[in-house]
């Protein structure tokens, strides 16, 4: 394998630490070409920093010497205070400044100044604290950050579940589990793979081998949406289980059911299952390198799978049954097309009619009978009359 470059740089949000004195870190989710993904803490002073050496190390695309010339994006300079308005306050520019930055020309953004400044260091597996200090506070960006990067949840304490088997990981971007161990999820995505911390461990675990601490069911989980929305399959897959659905890459396919542990549950016809959601795509969105890379990775497990699993909760979770999307989902799509059939019954009528009162306005007038001679000479003004006569 070459040398190592990054491929993606993610800002999560900041953390405000106490230890040993108030400050603020910004957390970035750094992903590497091995398709390894790292979870790292930079203040806004080194990142600054380490963009003025940059410059200094590419004089002509910094725009020293032409500012025409410049392709490196700009960085404020930190200020004499940095509050927690301005860390907050700084985040739209900073994910925009580190995309610029893996996207410019590879002498630059694969250099080894970028890639030892992102490199995981022993800080960020093991940051330095005091346990008589209270834990750090974390702020998320949200995933519409774009659209208002000042809008920021916080501070939170990030969400705390429980292992409910053992888990081996398969990759090293991947953490191991032990029953009964407490993960904080920093992270949850829709393919079932969270990334959630332990201690001083991180990284992404299938979501099926966690639980809610207060109950068995997850508070976030949607309803169904027998109305379905339209995805197309990037990825075939063929099912393992009775209640998963076999499709291959290309097949169009409605979502009726979106579950957090990353298998949707999915209708094609009149044929309902699960199906792995990273293998799907919501028609008409464009086919990004990141999710073509993500769909290179094996499924998550389904809870279904997990043996000897535990759980804290007498009540078992509550799970909708194939054969009652199937009956639903019947019901639906027949309301469906009796409402389409009573639309086209009512238009049908309303093209009749408009049709017959045209063929009305465009039949020709009567002709009126031709009066008499006498009727004439009766009507017609004396200079008329002299005129016949």
């Amino acid at each position: 394998m070459g040398d190592a470059f990054i491929r993606h740089i993610e800002l999560l949000g900041y953390e405000k630490r106490f230890f040993p004195s108030q400050h603020y870190v910004y957390m970035f989710l750094v992903k590497w070409n091995d398709l390894s993904e790292k979870l790292v803490y930079r203040r806004f002073t080194e990142i600054y920093e380490f963009h003025k050496a940059l410059k200094e190390m590419f004089p002509i695309e910094s725009g020293d010497i032409n500012p025409e010339n410049r392709i490196i994006p700009h960085l404020p300079a930190p200020k004499w205070f940095d509050g927690q308005r301005t860390t907050q306050n700084r985040q739209g520019t900073l994910a925009e400044y580190c995309y610029s930055l893996v996207n410019l020309p590879h002498k630059i953004s694969r250099c080894l100044q970028v890639v030892n400044f992102f490199k995981v260091r022993p800080d960020d597996m093991s940051p330095v604290t005091d346990s008589q200090i209270k834990k750090p506070e974390v702020f998320l960006l949200p995933k519409d950050s774009k659209k208002n990067s000042t809008d920021i949840t916080g501070p939170i304490v990030l969400q705390t579940y429980r292992v409910i088997a053992d888990y081996e990981k398969s990759s090293r971007s991947e953490m191991a589990l032990k029953s009964g161990e407490m993960v904080d999820v920093v992270e949850k995505s829709e393919s079932g793979w969270w990334f959630c911390q332990l201690k001083n461990k991180r990284g992404w675990v299938p979501a099926a081998y966690l639980e809610p601490i207060d109950g068995p069911d997850e508070s976030e989980e949607q309803d169904p949406n027998y109305e379905g929305e339209l995805y197309v399959v990037q990825k075939s897959y063929t099912a393992v289980e009775e209640d998963e659905l076999t499709l291959k890459e290309g097949d169009t396919i409605e979502v009726i059911h979106k579950l957090l542990d990353g298998w949707w549950v999915i209708r094609r016809d009149e044929a309902t299952g699960y199906y792995p959601s990273m293998y799907l795509q919501k028609s008409g969105e464009e086919n990004g390198p990141m999710k073509s890379e993500l769909r290179n990775r094996s499924a998550p497990p389904r809870r279904s799978t997990i043996r000897n699993a535990k759980s804290i909760h007498k009540q078992s979770r509550k799970q909708i049954s194939q054969e009652t999307y199937r009956r639903n989902s019947r019901k639906y799509i027949q309301s469906r097309r009796n409402m389409k059939g009573n639309f086209k019954e009512k238009a049908n009528i309303i093209i009749e009619k408009n049709e017959h009162e045209e063929n009305r306005s465009k039949a020709q007038p009567a002709v009126p009978p031709r009066p008499s001679k006498d009727l004439i000479m009766n009507r017609c003004t004396e200079s008329t009359r002299r005129k016949i006569m």
